[in-house]
């Protein structure tokens, strides 16, 4: 309580100088929770060719999924790759490249579309109905490469669940490592598809096994960049068919 006849200005002064006081004690420090690490995305493919000598070859392992390629003994890649799903089984065997076209598309599976483009009938074949006003799409198969004379090849294609079948037969590789592999191959390049653990000599860096130095990145605001096999989640795909 100011005491009586205490002049105004004082007053007035005091309080100012409490004011003053109060704003001048350091606020509490504030706790700052550690930032999300950035998730590294699973890489679909590596690919390394040299160009050097020697006759690419191709294995396709259907246990693991994978892909992988060397040239004249020398690893140059691997992939993933989406075969054959249950029932629709991916032939296990030696085969050779017997055809290669950019642009094809299949004569036994494709979708059916209605006026206004939207798919009705995600997974259609050539002797189906067509209700009027839509339309039968056969599927594309775009950088093929034929294996069998009874239409097992590989091309591009959606890789949906990494590591699981997903194709009506074909070997689907990922979009942007088709044309590449296209490029290196040849009338007569051989393929083995198998099962079990690969087959191929050297020394293959597999999906998943990620060297420390690309585990411990970090993003330019200092967030380190986990390793792409910690937990993910495959982002949504637009279907593919064969």
């Amino acid at each position: 309580m100011t005491p009586p006849g205490f002049p105004v200005s004082l007053r007035a002064l005091c309080a100012a100088c409490a004011f003053l006081f109060i704003g001048c004690v350091p606020a509490p420090p504030v706790t700052e929770s550690p930032p999300e690490p950035i998730r590294a995305e699973r890489p679909l493919y590596e690919w390394y060719d040299d160009g050097g000598p020697g006759e690419v070859r191709i294995l396709i392992n259907l246990s693991a999924q994978r892909a992988y390629y060397s040239r004249g003994g020398r690893p140059i890649g691997w992939s993933y790759v989406a075969t054959g799903r249950e029932g629709f089984n991916t032939p296990a065997g030696n085969y050779r490249i017997t055809e290669k076209i950019v642009d094809k598309h299949s004569n036994r599976y494709g979708w059916i579309e209605n006026e206004y483009g939207e798919t009705i009938d995600h997974d259609a074949s050539p002797g189906d109905r067509v209700p009027p006003g839509a339309r039968y799409v056969p599927a594309p198969m775009p950088y093929w490469m034929r294996l069998t004379s009874y239409g097992i090849g590989m091309h591009a294609g959606t890789i949906p669940r990494p590591g699981a079948p997903a194709s009506h037969g074909c070997i689907r590789l990922p979009k942007p490592f088709a044309p590449q592999l296209f490029e290196a191959v040849r009338v007569g390049t051989p393929v083995t598809v198998e099962y079990g653990p690969p087959s191929l000599p050297g020394e293959i860096h597999p999906a998943g096994q990620v060297p420390p130095e690309v585990r411990e990145r970090r993003a330019p605001d200092g967030r380190r960049i986990v390793s792409p096999n910690d937990p993910w989640i495959v982002p949504p795909a637009a279907r593919s068919r064969r």
